[in-house]
């Protein structure tokens, strides 16, 4: 399969000065940005490529942002493309209810905040990139399918898959951005109205912390996207240090009791005897992370144990909990991507911890099992070979 080719994206001004400063913030390895200087200019560069996202300046001579936007919502090319507008105008304009209404994701004032530009545009990547690796995929999928009939039934597999993944990510991804959005619109109404006791010292911490969560659950989905993107292209590798599980797993454990409490149950450890090894840490911290969460998503708020078992040529790391279990007809099922448990009411995500967990177990030349019954919790085991030398 030929490499990807550069995510495309479109930036409309009429000045040459704003054009040239807003690409500098934007450009990136891996990206193309185009520049029109008018409406009709980005008209055609929109019928000659595919982007990524559109920045369009509202206030231009002749077509204006908002024209070329309905343009762009008129034609089955382009009206997917998300687009971001931007303008100088004063707030006073209520620009912004008229950028909504012609169909754009946002509206940026002048000047403009470089880390917002560039997280913006960094999320609408990401997401493009992933919708361009799945149809990469199902195109690869579609040619088998023209030499084997046999690849019928993984072919609308991998169609359903793939709608579905882009309707899981948009709505994963929504609930964070959805939140950063009304928080920061209610800290702009705060200062205008001049209410500045909105901002104390404890008000502050908690909107930091409030900010870390959804920008950490957005990052945490895009880490998961391109992990899934490495193993699919056989780049996953490991950067294997001297480790010691027993304090790992100690740390581990005390990150996520506050989680654990808000949930309702707690967890248990067991891990008294200390072991080190050739390990990648940062990955199996990851692992052991995918685990406790599962555990607690799915264990009924009953207790969650944690055990670690050494022998003389392997470690193991035991996830228990108490749930309602496994029936023997998922139990491989839920090591692939994108399932997110059974029935309807299963928890919201991407539904790839568990299969980027034991891709990772693999690369260790290790392995991730699961042990469960219908009604008795489910226990799973990463086993990890011991090495007192680097792996070759």
């Amino acid at each position: 399969m030929q490499d990807a080719s550069p995510t495309k994206l479109l930036i409309v001004d009429d000045l040459p000065e704003n054009l040239q400063a807003l690409e500098a913030l934007i450009r990136g390895e891996g990206r193309e940005v185009f520049q029109a200087g008018s409406g009709e200019e980005a008209l055609a560069l929109l019928l000659q490529h595919d982007f990524a996202i559109a920045i369009l300046d509202v206030q231009m001579p002749g077509m204006d942002g908002f024209e070329l936007a309905e343009l762009m919502r008129g034609t089955d090319k382009t009206r997917h493309i998300p687009i971001v507008f931007v303008t100088a105008a004063g707030k006073e304009l209520n620009y912004s209810f008229k950028g909504y209404e012609a169909g754009a994701v946002d509206l940026l004032y002048k000047p403009l905040d470089p880390r917002a530009v560039k997280g913006k545009v960094q999320v609408f990547v990401a997401l493009y990139e992933a919708r361009e690796a799945m149809r990469r995929q199902v195109e690869a999928l579609e040619a088998a399918q023209q030499k084997q009939a046999a690849t019928q039934a993984q072919l609308e597999r991998a169609l359903v898959m793939r709608d579905e993944f882009m309707s899981m990510v948009s709505h994963e991804m929504r609930t964070p951005l959805n939140t950063l959005y009304l928080e920061t619109q209610l800290r702009k109404m705060q200062l205008e109205r001049g209410n500045m006791a909105a901002f104390g010292a404890e008000q502050l911490q908690r909107m930091v912390a409030r900010d870390d969560r959804q920008i950490q659950s957005i990052i945490r989905l895009i880490d998961d996207m391109l992990d899934v993107s490495r193993i699919r292209s056989g780049k996953l590798s490991l950067r294997p240090g001297w480790v010691e599980l027993s304090g790992l797993l100690r740390r581990v454990v005390h990150d996520l009791t506050p989680q654990a409490n808000t949930a309702g149950t707690n967890i248990s450890l067991e891990a008294g005897t200390p072991v080190s090894g050739w390990w990648d840490e940062f990955r199996i911290e990851q692992i052991v992370v995918n685990l406790l969460t599962n555990a607690m998503r799915y264990g009924c708020q009953q207790p969650v144990s944690v055990s670690l078992t050494v022998e003389q040529d392997w470690a193991r790391i035991d996830v228990r909990d108490c749930g309602p279990g496994i029936a023997p007809e998922n139990q491989a099922k839920i090591f692939e991507p994108y399932e997110r448990g059974v029935g309807s009411d299963a928890p919201a995500g991407l539904g790839l911890g568990l299969y980027i967990s034991r891709q990772l177990a693999e690369v260790h030349e290790g392995s991730l099992t699961l042990e469960s019954k219908p009604g008795e919790g489910s226990t799973f085991s990463l086993t990890l070979p011991r090495r007192d030398a680097p792996p070759q």
